[in-house]
């Protein structure tokens, strides 16, 4: 029988948990999705009774949750509430119902031999990085995959405007993670902005990764300090998107090809990138 690699349905909303000022975690109930989703896809969320947003949204995958027997059976999305569909989104209560395509995007890939894997967060950029941060220290396996350690060590740099801002870093903390915080004002952590932190860690070691996710000109700066050092990064990006499939080009970056650039759709090209792969100073 044919595998089903993809869901496209009316869920039910378990939990909408407030994690942080302004910062939810939503837990949708479906076990098909829940098997087939990797770190680093995410899903487009759309309210079936409604036309205003009339299009989908994008949203990471934040973790899957497992039932009693180990078996995935739900999905948590992480979502900041600045517009629209989020105010929406914080309304739900458990019973209500989202229609949800995916998984969609490529996943992180395998950090196979490496030895500290670094996760750069800025904003709610973190929110792909727990269910990285459990494969790569080989406590949960995703997608039907087994679980597998791949790397020595995950260290998290999160960074955010202000404390009341931060969440979820005591899930990273009970894994093991080694958490540096910044916050712009100075309220927790380090005064200043993830970069500042990175630049002030050891330096990096032959064998070490960068995996970034955040506003688009904290990326541009973890590239330039990743490229100057000679680390290799791949990022996440967060670009709006309307379809998630490819079909509109609302999402495209530039990236380089043998004849130059060209435009790359994040929804299947993307949304994890390598920093050499983009254009940066076309964006």
């Amino acid at each position: 029988m044919k595998t089903t690699r993809f869901f496209h349905g009316t869920v039910s909303i378990l939990e909408n948990v407030k994690l942080a000022r302004a910062t939810y975690r939503l837990r949708l109930a479906s076990a098909e999705l829940a098997g087939l989703i990797a770190p680093g896809q995410f899903l487009m969320l759309r309210f079936p009774d409604r036309w205003d947003p009339l299009l989908g949204r994008a949203f990471a995958m934040m973790d899957t949750v497992r039932d009693e027997t180990g078996q995935p059976h739900a999905v948590d999305i992480g979502y900041f509430v600045v517009g629209k569909m989020t105010r929406l989104l914080e309304r739900l209560r458990p019973g209500d119902q989202l229609s949800v395509w995916g998984p969609l995007g490529k996943p992180f890939p395998r950090y196979d031999g490496v030895g500290d894997l670094v996760l750069i967060g800025g904003g709610i950029g973190h929110t792909p990085f727990l269910a990285l941060a459990q494969r790569a220290l080989g406590l949960v396996g995703y997608a039907g995959q087994p679980a597998r350690r791949e790397c020595d060590r995950v260290v998290l740099v999160y960074g955010t405007r202000t404390a009341d801002l931060l969440a979820g870093v005591t899930d990273f903390e009970r894994l093991g993670v080694a958490v540096h915080i910044s916050t712009e004002d100075g309220s927790a952590g380090r005064a200043g902005r993830v970069t500042d932190v990175l630049a002030e860690l050891p330096r990096p070691q032959r064998g070490d990764y960068w995996v970034a996710c955040g506003p688009m000109p904290m990326l541009r700066a973890v590239a330039q300090l990743a490229q100057s050092w000679q680390v290799p990064c791949h990022v996440a990006l967060e670009s709006p998107m309307a379809c998630g499939t490819g079909i509109c080009y609302s999402c495209v970056v530039p990236t380089r090809t043998l004849e130059g650039w060209d435009y790359s759709r994040v929804c299947v090209d993307g949304p994890v990138l390598d920093v050499c792969q983009i254009v940066w100073d076309k964006i």
